[in-house]
């Protein structure tokens, strides 16, 4: 089983991914996902300059051995481009293995803890009223959570609302394009989004929300204390979480549930927010913590003190990185739910994959190994193009998060 070739393909059906295809001697190949959104090159690079020349004869079926040399073997640790380029090494490992053993990954990794996966969709609009149409429709299509964002009074563009139905993509191509942002504005309407989503839709729908890093810690205490009577299922980043203590302000004032993780790339990143109590939901991802390998890490973490993962899935991940997120999912005990975006037929002509979508809930198949493939060929035919997620600054022209 020594792995005999390795390298990156990138392509763009739709947006940009960087796939890791790993070969072994037996002819098996297996793949992972190493998309970073905006610095897809850069992971690229690590990888075909500095990661596959060190993987070359070594034993595919030695994963923790692999995981742990590509970390600590490298003094430089952390950060997101690396554990990307080692996430992506170490999902094409458990592909390979679960090929060689005639069997999912799942299986390999505990096996399933339940059936299938419940996941959430992302309803928005331009005001109001047009997000309470794309709610009606997510829960027409099957949806039982479904994550609503809606355009804000007086502001040209806001995070989360999708340009069409159903793909949301915010990349844009060329350089960063600006926005305009009040903080103030988005407090006093989102309120009146959640109270007319209820009286719509009632209470059994499950009602997600992302703050997308934009508030102060009073700011988000503020939110999710107005947003309790509207039981949301959780509160998504709702500070940037480098001061993970940011969030025990946020637990003294609200009783609405915390999710937060999905920029961070490793156990430590979060250790704090999960010890304490501080968050309900972990939202840390395949591709960007280092792979199947390390989310499994977190969650037993996670588990002991009774937060639940959520793992981020939007379509800057690939078919490939999803697939390896419903593996871990329908494996892990403490699960909570999983982001699903849907990708545009594109991206799915060039990754055939077996997970499916059925009544609110998502299935990773039983095909051996993630059930997932890429279609060189095709994706030869859509080249990278440079893209960025947009900027922010607040009225007066401050540089806001994003």
């Amino acid at each position: 089983m020594k792995i005999v070739d390795a390298r990156v393909i990138v392509s763009c059906p739709g947006r940009n991914f960087v796939t890791l295809k790993v070969v072994t001697e037996d002819g098996i190949h297996g793949l992972g996902d190493a998309t970073l959104n905006g610095r897809e090159l850069a992971v690229a690079s690590y990888l075909t300059d500095h990661v596959i020349p060190c993987l070359i004869g070594r034993d595919a079926r030695r994963i923790e051995d692999i995981w742990q040399y590509l970390y600590k073997g490298v003094y430089w640790r952390r950060g997101p481009v690396t554990m990307s380029a080692i996430a992506a090494v170490d999902t094409a490992l458990w592909d390979i293995k679960g090929k060689a053993l005639d069997t999912p990954v799942y299986n390999l990794i505990g096996g399933r803890s339940r059936d299938s996966v419940l996941v959430y969709g992302h309803a928005s609009g331009r005001d109001l009223e047009d997000t309470v149409a794309a709610v009606a429709t997510y829960q027409a299509m099957g949806y039982k959570a479904i994550r609503a964002q809606s355009g804000i009074p007086g502001l040209a563009s806001t995070y989360g609302v999708s340009k069409g139905d159903l793909y949301y993509e915010p990349a844009e191509k060329g350089l960063p394009s600006e926005s305009l942002w009040s903080t103030e504005r988005y407090l006093n309407f989102t309120p009146t989004l959640f109270k007319r989503l209820r009286q719509e839709f009632g209470d059994d729908l499950h009602l997600l929300h992302d703050a997308h890093h934009r508030c102060t810690p009073i700011e988000a205490a503020r939110l999710g204390k107005s947003l309790e009577p509207y039981h949301l299922f959780w509160l998504e980043d709702a500070v940037p979480a480098e001061a993970q203590e940011s969030f025990r302000l946020i637990r003294q004032h609200t009783t609405t549930p915390l999710a937060v993780g999905e920029i961070f790339n490793t156990i430590h990143d979060c250790y704090q927010l999960i010890q304490e109590q501080l968050i309900d939901y972990i939202r840390t991802t395949v591709v960007h913590a280092g792979g199947i390998s390390h989310l499994r890490r977190i969650a037993s973490l996670a588990e002991l003190y009774h937060v639940r993962t959520g793992s981020h899935g939007a379509t800057d991940l690939s078919p490939v990185c999803m697939a390896a997120a419903l593996h871990f999912d329908i494996s892990v005990h403490n699960f909570g739910i999983q982001e699903y975006m849907r990708h545009t037929p594109e991206t799915d002509a060039v990754f055939p994959h077996a997970y499916v979508f059925q009544d609110g809930t998502m299935y990773p198949g039983d095909t051996p190994g993630l059930g997932v493939d890429i279609n060189e060929a095709l994706a030869a035919t859509y080249p990278y193009e440079r893209a960025y997620l947009p900027m922010n600054r607040t009225l007066d022209g401050t540089m806001h998060s994003w």
